[in-house]
Parts: C-alpha cells; structure tokens; sequence
C-alpha cells in the first residue's frame, strides 16, 4: 500500500484484492499513526466523517454497475480552502471562518465525487494561503498548527499548500489538491518530494475555492508519479459557468495519453539561468544534473534561454498591488455568497484576529490583510496599470517572448531551494523559486522530484504556454521515468552534522 500507484490501487480494486472501505480504514490509520501521533506531522486538519460510508457505497456500486473510472474508490484529500457541502469546515485554515457553510460545493469537489473518489478530509495549509503576514510560517494555520516536512521534522513544508503536499508525500493518501497564486503548489511538491501541476488559470475552475486573486489562482493536484498527477488533472479540466475564466478554454484531454517515456527525444528545452538559477549551490547542481540527463534522452538543450524581464518582474512592485486588490475585492464576493458566515467582509476578518489574538496572532500579524483592506476598487486606474505591467512582463515580453525566440517547447529551472528550519520568531526566510513568471502569467507548471540534498528533497520545474499542459506532462514524464528520483521520507527529527 505504501508507495502506491492510483493505477495499482485501482487494479487491487479491480480484483477484489482490496475495497474502498480497506483503502480508506488504511489512509485513516496512517493519518492517525503519523499525523496525529508520532512525527505530529499536521498536515490533515480535518477528517470527513462519512469517508467510510461513502466507501461503502462505492463498493456496492462496483459490484452492482462497475467502476466509473480510474478514480473510483480512490481516497483523496483538498486543500482546507476548497469548499465543500459535506460536515467538513473550509476557512481557508482561520478561526474566523469557523461555522461557515458555502451555499454549493466547489466545482473540483463536485467533479471528483462525480468520478468516484472519496473525500477523505481537508488538508492543512497557510493561513489566508500564505497572504496574511509578510513574516509568515508557511504551513502554519491558527486551525491546523504547524505542518512539518516528512522527511526532516523540523524543516518547512513550505506552502501554502502545505498539508497536501506533505499528506501525499507522507503516503497518507495518493493524491490531493492544492491551489497556487505564486508558487503553492510548486514549491511544497519540490520540498516534500511529490510532483505537483499548477495549471493554466483557466483549465480548471476556482469556483467554490477561497480566492487571492482570479488573476492567478489557480486549483492543481499533487501525485508521487507525473502519471497519478495528469489522472487527476484529467477528471478536473472543464468549463464551468461559474468561473468566466474557464469558458475560453477549449483544451480538453486525458493526459493519461500522453504519458511517454520517450517523450524527451527531439523537445527543445530552455534554460533561463537569470534569476531562476545561482541562488542555491544545491538546486543548482540539481538542475545541472538533470539537463545532462535530458540531453542524453534525446532533447535539444539552449542553455543559457533567460527570459528577457526577469529581473524587472523580480524587482517589480506590479505583482503585490495586483494581490492586494484583487484579495479585498475576490475574498468579500466569496463570503458574500457563502450560506451563511461569522464574517462578511474582510474587514470583520481582521477585527476577528485582533479579538482573537492570542490564539490567531501568536507568531506574526495581518500586514497583507491591513494593506489589502486599504485599497479601493477594481476600477482604481493603479490597478488595472499593475495587472497590465504584471501580465505584459510575464507574457507577451517575458515568457512568450523567450520560447518564441528559440522556438522552445518548454524552459526547466530548479523549482526551490532545500527546505529551510521552521521559524516561528522570523519567519520564512526570502529564498529563490521557479514560480513568479508562471503565475504573474497565468501559465502552466510542473514540478517533478529530481535530486536530494542531504536528505531533502529538490525538484525541476517545466513551465510552458497557456494551455501547453499536454507537453509539459509528456516532458515530465519522460523525465521521471528514466530518473525515479523520488525517494520515502524517512521522518528524521532534524539534520545531524554526520549526515
């Protein structure tokens, strides 16, 4: 059960080996042992009461009528932000939420249940996904506590989407979902050595999903195997009227079909050193190594292939004034539409942590909240100046811009740096990542395990066109099938010289 495939727990299912009910009594104790007890990882910060019973019916189901697909009976966890009608919370991991009810399931959560899948419960994360305080510990939550990396206890899941992360690379489940504006979901699937698809925003509906900002959000899954990853993004991909963003996209597949392990033989891969390489001595040999490896399967390496604004979109202020506006104006629709809420307003949200200090701000503040409050309207002139500066660096001058110049089918950068110590005193340290251009883009990403340093994972991030999902998951693919750099943690309490 350890380590295992959807595809083999979906064949043991199959053949009557194993049941959904096993599957999850399984996943359920896992959590119990590692989770709760033991390594007191956090990364679930809910369990969905009625698991064993959908199980069950699911089960019968199969008997009855068969399997409705790959996914059917398979135990899935979601990131706490995505809503869901069952007796499961979703506050985004703040008290302030606590009690609210959304008036429908998100759309992701709708989808998997259509497929057959089991909401085992909600994943922990950052609170307010990481956009509460400048001096943040990813992985913490005032509901959740702090979530901790599997494979050293006392280093950073990072996140925000912390807890699914850690959850699957803890084999706690197979799969979950998490959400990225600006690299949660990329940047915790290199630290806890899974793989992780942010999507292009668009591809996959943020309805029912606690928002930063409709400019970037975006809803993705995280697997053990490129494979597990591109099943779930297939049951997820869709339109869906309530997310205008969707409507556009015209890009439906079964990335499960493009899974090749010859799929690097004649890509033209680029490497954008600038910026995205030479700020860890580690992930830098990782990257190295891995574009020596490509390069022996067959694919055509420009290496350097900077792209062009980097350093602008680095130093730009563009990318926090679109959060901060979008935050305010997103987040107050959302609770608006909820069923019912303690809260309606972000600004009875910060009133509500001021009450509640004690148990809401022990370790850092609200600074994004306050500055997110301050700000005006959708309309305001600064605004819309922000979000054309933020996409027109990322895009049409920034990552456009370099693939078409060396007609590339993808660019490869280290997706993070080792996971750093858990700091509750000054907080996440300002550390390299691959993520900025993608998600001031829009644009679609991979990161896939590809090395260790010292027992922590690092991963390689493939970012490409909007909707250029299919290449990226056949280039990944290709990548991990002939690397299997994916190692089990070992839940080591910290990192001793001797290692």
């Amino acid at each position: 059960m350890e380590e295992a495939t959807l595809a083999q727990l979906q064949a043991a299912l199959e053949s009557g080996q194993r049941t959904a009910r096993q599957l999850v009594e399984f996943y359920l104790e896992r959590i119990a042992t590692l989770d709760r007890q033991g390594p007191q990882l956090h990364s679930v910060i809910e369990i969905n009461p009625d698991a064993l019973e959908i199980a069950d019916q699911l089960d019968q189901e199969r008997v009855q009528q068969g399997a409705r697909g790959p996914l059917h009976g398979i135990p899935i966890l979601l990131k706490e932000s995505i809503a869901t009608t069952d007796q499961v919370q979703t506050t985004a991991g703040s008290l302030a939420l606590l009690g609210s009810r959304p008036a429908k399931e998100a759309f992701v959560g709708r989808r998997l249940r259509a497929a057959g899948a089991v909401i085992l419960g909600k994943a922990n994360l950052s609170e307010w996904a990481n956009f509460r305080s400048t001096h943040s510990s990813s992985g913490w939550s005032s509901r959740g506590g702090q979530c901790r990396n599997p494979y050293i206890l006392d280093r950073t899941p990072c996140g925000s989407s912390s807890g699914s992360a850690v959850a699957v690379a803890a084999n706690l489940v197979a799969v979950a979902l998490g959400t990225e504006t600006d690299g949660s979901i990329l940047s915790p699937a290199s630290m806890n050595g899974v793989v992780g698809i942010k999507p292009t925003v668009g591809l996959v509906s943020r309805a029912g999903v606690v928002p930063i900002s409709h400019s970037q959000d975006t809803v993705g899954p995280f697997g053990r195997t490129v494979a597990d990853a591109a099943l779930v993004l297939s049951v997820l991909a869709g339109q869906d009227p309530d997310d205008p963003a969707t409507l556009a996209n015209q890009s439906q597949h079964d990335y499960t079909q493009l899974l090749d392990p010859d799929g690097l033989r004649g890509a033209r891969i680029g490497i954008p050193r600038e910026v995205y390489c030479g700020y860890s001595a580690h992930a830098d040999q990782i990257v190295n190594s891995a574009i020596e490896q490509m390069r022996k399967l067959g694919a055509e390496i420009i290496d350097p292939a900077d792209i062009p604004t980097a350093k602008q979109m680095e130093t730009s202020d563009a990318e926090m004034t679109v959060l901060l506006y979008e935050f305010k104006a997103d987040l107050n629709r959302y609770l608006a539409e909820l069923a019912s809420s303690p809260v309606r307003t972000l600004a009875e949200i910060i009133a509500f942590n001021q009450e509640h200090a004690e148990q809401v701000l022990p370790y850092f503040g609200q600074e994004l909240l306050l500055r997110a409050e301050a700000t005006t309207t959708l309309d305001d002139p600064i605004y819309h100046a922000a979000l054309e500066t933020a996409q027109q660096l990322s895009r049409q001058e920034g990552i456009d811009a370099v693939l078409e110049r060396y007609k590339l089918d993808a660019l490869v950068m280290p997706s993070t740096v080792p996971a750093w110590c858990i700091d509750l005193i000054n907080g996440d340290p300002s550390m390299g990542s691959s993520s900025q251009a993608a998600a001031l883009a829009g644009y679609p990403a991979i990161s896939v395990p590809a090395g260790e340093a010292r027992g922590l994972p690092i991963g390689i991030t493939f970012v490409g066109r909007a909707f250029s999902e299919p290449t990226l998951v056949k280039l990944a693919y290709a990548y991990e099938y002939h690397t299997r750099a994916r190692r089990p943690p070992q839940f080591l309490p910290t990192l001793t010289i001797d290692q």
